[in-house]
């Protein structure tokens, strides 16, 4: 037997997963060397790649700063300082022209 408050707390979980994860504004910083990504990867600094500390894999993302926007694919693990949710290629950072800022505040949209 299922009791009414068990159906619309499924309901509700259901609909937090559907809803896109990790959107919304994070703090950045950028990376610009590195060996191998958590994925094996070569890391390419000029590539436009990220890490995240819990983003499968493969996720695209569109990153926007000062109204800048660039799709970068997570192929890392990090930032592993603490108040930072993502870490940009060099490249990447480059592009949105944030090489000077170094940390800034940006809006994500998983794609």
């Amino acid at each position: 037997m299922i009791r009414k408050g068990t159906m619309l707390a499924a309901a509700t979980l259901t609909l937090a997963l559907a809803a896109p994860a990790h959107a919304g504004t994070m703090v950045s910083s950028y990376y610009w060397q590195g060996q191998k990504t958590a994925t094996g990867e070569h890391y390419n600094s000029e590539g436009l790649t990220a890490a995240h500390k819990t983003l499968p894999f493969g996720t695209k993302l569109r990153v926007t700063y000062k109204g800048k926007s660039v799709l970068v694919r997570v192929n890392d693990r990090g930032p592993f300082i603490k108040g930072r949710q993502l870490d940009l290629s060099r490249g990447a950072a480059q592009r949105l022209g944030m090489l000077n800022a170094g940390v800034a505040t940006v809006q994500v949209d998983v794609i």
